[in-house]
């Protein structure tokens, strides 16, 4: 499924526009789902992680899709943005955001079907696996390629991105079953580690390709080292 936000402060755009994808989804066959924001901070208020693209207006009389916009990518580097505007100024300036792409608005469906026609193909080129994970910050979206380990921390889990560290509550069995396909493996009661990173292991230790070193019990240590060959095998 594709999840698809608009962000509009036009309530009639708003329909027309999740008509269109309707459309495009009935034409294609694609599943897609759309949930509607009315104003830039209900969105950032309301984010959701699991969303994959998001319609966003620039010029909205409470927040502006440019400033909502710098908010999501603190939350979200990931997903993709499609700016909406009457004035190509605006839309230019939106490239700071890594948007995907800006649409003059009005907007016909032909365009509309060229522009997720040409997103469906880059995404599925570049498509990411990724959890979703919550706390009371918020919820994150953390991409798999991007997590180098997980550790338990005062009762919860603590989540080692190329971004940053992420305070998560689930349990680590939790955990460990949400990623056990997924190159993940348990090297200790505290550490579920991601193969990828691997450098080697020497005695009780994992040394990842950052420098740092986790710790490897003797009781799960067989397990890992069984699991890390035959993902070293899988890659070779």
């Amino acid at each position: 499924m594709i999840h698809i936000a608009i962000c509009d402060d036009e309530k009639n755009f708003i329909t027309y526009l999740a008509d269109l994808l309707n459309q495009y989804a009935a034409e294609t066959g694609e599943e897609i789902k759309v949930t509607p924001y009315c104003d830039g901070m209900e969105l950032i208020d309301n984010y959701d992680p699991t969303i994959d693209l998001i319609f966003l207006d620039i010029q909205m009389k409470l927040v502006d899709g440019l400033r909502a916009a710098e908010e999501i990518r603190r939350m979200d580097e990931q997903v993709s943005i499609i700016f909406l505007t009457t004035l190509t100024q605006y839309g230019l300036e939106g490239y700071k955001y890594q948007a995907t792409n800006y649409i003059i608005k009005p907007i016909k469906y032909i365009r509309l079907k060229s522009e997720m026609d040409g997103w469906l193909k880059k995404r599925q080129k570049n498509d990411s696996p990724f959890i979703v994970v919550a706390n009371d910050s918020g919820k994150y979206k953390v991409f798999l390629k991007s997590l180098r380990y997980i550790e338990t921390f005062n009762r919860n889990l603590l989540l080692h991105t190329q971004q940053e560290n992420i305070i998560c509550y689930k349990s680590m069995k939790e955990m460990e079953r949400e990623l056990s396909d997924k190159g993940f493996s348990r090297c200790h009661t505290s550490y579920l580690v991601n193969l990828f990173f691997v450098q080697g292991v020497k005695n009780l230790e994992v040394k990842l390709i950052t420098g740092e070193a986790i710790p490897v019990s003797q009781p799960k240590r067989k397990l890992f080292m069984e699991q890390l060959a035959e993902y070293w095998g899988d890659l070779l």
